[in-house]
């Protein structure tokens, strides 16, 4: 299980259209999409859980396309180090 990273989203994006956007690559297992506490707009992001190559067509696929005329980032997450303080 591979965890994507999903980036530069319309605020109109909602976790069904997304997917059904990331469907067409594989099977979504899991979906986190970042929504404003308020107005419960997309904030811009989402996190998707996918299988390793179906995670890897979908970054093929859609990194870089076009979504109401944003430009969407689709790429592996990266674990931050945990523990880090400032």
């Amino acid at each position: 299980m591979k965890k994507l990273f999903v980036g530069s989203l319309p605020p109109g994006m909602t976790e069904e259209s997304l997917t059904v956007l990331f469907s067409e690559y594989g099977k979504v297992r899991s979906i986190k999409l970042a929504k404003d506490l308020f107005s419960g707009k997309c904030k811009g992001f989402a996190y998707l859980e996918m299988e390793g190559h179906e995670a890897k067509a979908a970054i093929d696929g859609l990194n870089g396309k076009s979504c109401d005329g944003y430009k969407m980032k689709v790429k592996y997450e990266v674990e931050r180090a945990k523990g880090r303080s400032r």
